[in-house]
């Protein structure tokens, strides 16, 4: 079976789950029903015991009326916290940034920008949301999917290209977000490798078969696996800084950013605003696509992740954007987590709603010098 063939089955078979305000007399074995699991014997009790965990929690804090957001079962509801986890990864400050550059307009109208809704899936430059699966490589996917939007803004060619390549072909010898593969990497990584290798395949040709958490070795070959789209350089916005993002989104196109992804698990709709800001654990490589304000709950970041579409607002989650997103600052006491390298520093600042101005990339893209 092939890894895209596994997507759309994971997919369709989630497509008849409840919505939040129908659960009240769900069970675990509509749960089992509705995403075909499959357990041991053994497992199943395990597996029985942390979705009514979960199915309590989300009763409880979907009958807090004050709660911007609400939360539901999904294909996630019966993982443990360790299980969770090994799906994030996120982009370090430690690594060293190639050529950024960030030249502020002079004089920025925030008040303008904050007033528009901006989204570039409308554009016709994002692809359809991907599903990870097992493998803790949203690295990968924050980055293929990054490119595919450059690309296209570029070329007016979407096309999906291979997180696996990514996720075969990156040495990761200072451990920055992770031991690298399914135990984690970084973006910058990627498109440094990307740019070394001479291009990016697409998904079709370098297929996606980590789905399981399995890793590969590295085969590419421009004459047998053809290049689509090339990395010229890439970039970096100021680190904590909400003016030069928003504006960035605002006119650019999409940007790959690490926030801390701890509680997302069980979101389902609304503006998200639930993550630990004093101590925020940035874990997770994801990609900002646009913001908005929403009419009953105000101003939002809207991000896409890379836990299939069954999960959220179709794959999407909006995040809280406050009038003071600048000054929504933590300190993260364990980079090591997602974020830091083996010899990087012990805590970093990061701010905005779950640590969402903290760091980004976006590339220059160009074409394969054999297109």
């Amino acid at each position: 079976m092939t890894a895209y063939l596994l997507l759309v089955l994971c997919a369709t078979a989630v497509l008849a789950a409840p919505k939040w305000h129908e659960l009240e007399s769900y069970t675990f074995e509509h749960y089992e029903l509705d995403y075909s699991k499959r357990y041991t014997a053994e497992e199943r009790l395990l597996r029985k015991e942390l979705f009514n965990r979960k199915l309590r929690e989300i009763k409880q804090h979907n009958r807090d009326h004050t709660k911007s957001w609400k939360i539901g079962v999904n294909h996630l509801s019966d993982r443990t916290e360790s299980e969770l986890k090994a799906l994030r990864g996120a982009i370090p400050t430690g690594v060293q940034k190639i050529h950024p550059s960030y030249h502020a307009t002079e004089k920025i109208d925030l008040k303008d920008l904050e007033a528009q809704d901006v989204d570039w899936r409308t554009k016709g430059v994002v692809t359809a949301v991907k599903d990870q699966g097992g493998c803790g490589t949203c690295w990968s996917f924050a980055t293929a999917e990054v490119i595919e939007s450059y690309y296209a803004i570029l070329t007016g060619q979407l096309s999906a290209l291979s997180e696996q390549q990514i996720l075969d072909c990156t040495p990761n010898p200072d451990e920055c977000g992770g031991t690298g593969g399914c135990g984690g990497g970084t973006a910058q990584l990627a498109m440094a490798r990307i740019q070394e290798l001479g291009g990016l395949a697409t998904e079709w040709t370098y297929p996606y078969l980590s789905y399981g958490g399995a890793n590969f070795k590295c085969h590419y070959d421009q004459s047998t696996t053809p290049p689509f789209a090339n990395v010229s350089n890439y970039f970096t916005l100021p680190s904590n800084e909400y003016a030069p993002l928003l504006q960035h989104i605002a006119s650019k196109g999409p940007v790959a950013i690490s926030v801390d992804a701890g509680a997302w698990s069980s979101y389902e709709e609304g503006v998200f605003d639930g993550c630990n800001q004093t101590n925020p654990d940035i874990d997770h490589a994801v990609l900002l696509v646009g913001y908005g304000v929403d009419a009953a709950y105000g101003p939002y970041w809207l991000v896409r992740n890379s836990w299939s579409a069954a999960w959220g607002e179709k794959g999407y989650i909006k995040v809280k954007r406050t009038d003071n997103e600048q000054g929504r600052c933590g300190m993260d006491i364990t980079p090591r987590d997602g974020d830091g390298c083996k010899d990087g520093p012990p805590e970093v600042k990061v701010c905005g709603t779950c640590g969402i101005l903290y760091d980004n990339a976006y590339p220059e893209v160009s074409k394969p010098s054999s297109k």
